[in-house]
């Protein structure tokens, strides 16, 4: 699935990233997130992982393929 929205640093329990939805929903992401910048707008392809549980309750987590930073 692809999804877009901004991308958002979150420092709580060691640090994690989270993906803002542009239709509203939070993701957790896991997986390689590199060349990203809290506040980037970002199209993410992944996988939302239904039965993992992360230690920051953000949202569900979403294995990222590949992430994209939009113009």
């Amino acid at each position: 699935m692809k999804v877009k929205g901004t991308i958002r640093y979150s420092d709580l329990e060691g640090g994690h990233w989270t993906l803002e939805a542009d239709g509203g929903d939070r993701y957790q992401l896991v997986g390689s997130v590199t060349g990203v910048q809290d506040g980037n707008k970002v199209e993410v392809d992944g996988k939302v992982e239904k039965d993992a549980m992360g230690i920051g309750m953000t949202g569900p987590q979403l294995s990222v393929k590949t992430i994209k930073v939009l113009a």
